[in-house]
């Protein structure tokens, strides 16, 4: 019995630091935090914005790993999807600027004069779909 815990418990671990290692090498690689800081033109809090990240992945794997309920009131649960959303948005808005995605997209469906109705379309799209999956899928 305590050989079964002891090796679940060590493949647990090695899973979780393969892939929050993956998770660091990612983010390091596309360069998010410093491209945050350029262009919000705050690069004095970059240590700021690295504490938060891993302060975030941390407590993100504890309440993951435990069964951590909370009573959050609807008032507290607005601005944590809205800050979870951003993340998202941005790291989403990473990868696409690192791949060049939207130029090559309106290259091929003939919109390069209209690049920004492309993107706006893209992202009103994302949010009409994000709200429509929360209220009809998404129960409390």
């Amino acid at each position: 019995m305590a050989v079964e815990a002891f090796l679940a418990a060590f493949i647990g671990l090695s899973g979780g630091l393969a892939t929050g290692s993956g998770l660091v090498a990612f983010l390091s690689v596309i360069g998010i935090i410093p491209r945050l800081a350029q262009l919000t033109k705050t690069y004095r809090a970059i240590p700021f914005y690295e504490a938060a990240l891993i302060i975030g992945a941390v407590v993100g794997s504890v309440t993951t790993l435990h069964d951590v309920e909370m009573g959050y009131t609807p008032l507290l649960v607005i601005p944590i999807g809205l800050a979870a959303g951003i993340f998202i948005g941005m790291l989403a808005a990473a990868l696409t600027e690192l791949l060049n995605v939207f130029p090559i997209l309106a290259r091929r469906i003939r919109m390069e004069r209209r690049i920004s109705v492309l993107v706006m379309a893209i992202v009103l799209g994302k949010i009409v779909g994000s709200l429509f999956h929360w209220i009809f899928y998404v129960h409390f």
